[in-house]
C-alpha cells in the first residue's frame, strides 16, 4: 500500500527494483502497439489516396519513430527484461530509422545521468539545457536534422576504421558494437537507394524521409523539458531535474519521459513502476509541471522575456 504524502520520504524515489515478469508484458505490449500503429501509418501513407489521409499517415509514422527511440531509451537501461542481452536485440532496430545507434547512445547517455548538474555532462542528443532560452535556440534544436546527417558520417568513419569515440574512455568490447551498429545502417540506406533505383522512390519518401521531418521535432519537443530552466549547477536530482505529472497519453507516448526525476533517481526501475513514485515527487521537487501544455506556456513566456531582454539591451 503507498503511503500518503505525508509519510513520503524522498529517500524512497532512490528504492531500486528488479524487472519482473509483468514488467517484460508491459514493455512487449507497449513495442506490439506501436508497431500496429507505425503499420497503420503505413497503410495510410501508401495506398490512400486522399492527401489529407497520406499526410495523417506521415505523422503516425514519425511520430513512431521518436516514440520507437523513448523505448530504446528503456533498453538502454535494462529495464525492460529480466535478460540483459534481449536489451540490445531490441534497442539496436528501434534506433534504425533515425540513425540511433544503440550503444553509442547507451554509453553517453549513462555519462549523462553520471555527471549530471557538472561540467561533464553533454547528452548523446545535443540541446544544452543550460543556455538560455531563446527562440532561435528553440528553433534551431527542433529542427536539428544535422544529427541525422552527422549520424551517415560516423557511418562513414565506421567503414573507414577512422571513427573513435570523443567524449571520454570507452571499452573495447562498446567500441566494437557501436562500430558494429553503424555499419548495419548503411543497409538500409543502400536498400533505400536500391528501391528509388528500381523505380520504388515513393516507398521510401513517404514511409522513410517524410516521417523523419514529423520525427526529429517531435523528439525535441520529448526531450526538452527534462533539465531546462533547472538548477543545473547542482547534482541533486530534486532540483536540476524535472517531471510532469501528464496524461495517461503523454505518459505511453513518452514511455514514461515525463517522470523524469523519478527516473534519474532510480534509473534502472522499470519505467512502468515510476508512477508509483510520483506523489514522492511531487511532495519534494522543485521542478513540476502539471501537463505539458502548461509546461510549453511557461517555455514560451521565458523565451519572450528573453526576447524582449535582448531588445531592450540593444536599444541602450
Amino acid at each position: 500500500m503507498r503511503p500518503d504524502a505525508g509519510t513520503a520520504s524522498p529517500e524512497d524515489l532512490f528504492r531500486r527494483a528488479k524487472v519482473t515478469a509483468a514488467d517484460e508484458r508491459v514493455f512487449i505490449i507497449k513495442l506490439v502497439v506501436a508497431s500496429g500503429i507505425w503499420g497503420i501509418g503505413v497503410a495510410l501513407a501508401l495506398f490512400v489516396e486522399a492527401w489529407p489521409v497520406r499526410l495523417l499517415g506521415v505523422v503516425l509514422i514519425g511520430a513512431m519513430y521518436s516514440h520507437w527511440l523513448e523505448l530504446q531509451h528503456q533498453c538502454l537501461h535494462h529495464s525492460a527484461f529480466r535478460r540483459a542481452r534481449l536489451h540490445r536485440l531490441a534497442g539496436v532496430p528501434l534506433g534504425v530509422p533515425m540513425l540511433v545507434s544503440y550503444s553509442h547512445y547507451r554509453v553517453r547517455h549513462l555519462q549523462h545521468h553520471r555527471y549530471l548538474g557538472t561540467d561533464q555532462d553533454s547528452e548523446f542528443f545535443g540541446f544544452d539545457s543550460r543556455q538560455l532560452v531563446t527562440w532561435s535556440a528553440l528553433i534551431r534544436e527542433a529542427l536539428a536534422f544535422g544529427r541525422v546527417i552527422g549520424a551517415v558520417a560516423d557511418i562513414v568513419r565506421c567503414w573507414t576504421g577512422t571513427w573513435s569515440y570523443d567524449m571520454g574512455q570507452i571499452s573495447r568490447d562498446r567500441e566494437r558494437d557501436v562500430v558494429a551498429e553503424y555499419k548495419m545502417f548503411a543497409l538500409p540506406i543502400l536498400g533505400a537507394v536500391v528501391l528509388a533505383a528500381l523505380g520504388h522512390g515513393n516507398l521510401v519518401l513517404w514511409v522513410w524521409l517524410l516521417p523523419l521531418l514529423v520525427a526529429v521535432p517531435l523528439h525535441f519537443l520529448v526531450e526538452l523539458p527534462e533539465h531546462i530552466m533547472c538548477d543545473n549547477s547542482t547534482t541533486n536530482v530534486l532540483n536540476n531535474t524535472r517531471s510532469i505529472t501528464g496524461s495517461w497519453f503523454s505518459t505511453w507516448y513518452t514511455n514514461g519521459n515525463n517522470l523524469h526525476i523519478e527516473h534519474h533517481a532510480a534509473m534502472v526501475v522499470p519505467i512502468n513502476q515510476l508512477r508509483d513514485r510520483h506523489y514522492i515527487t511531487l511532495a519534494f521537487a522543485a521542478h513540476i509541471s502539471p501537463s505539458y501544455p502548461k509546461f510549453f506556456r511557461a517555455i514560451t513566456r521565458e523565451a519572450s522575456a528573453n526576447a524582449r531582454a535582448g531588445r531592450s539591451r540593444k536599444q541602450e
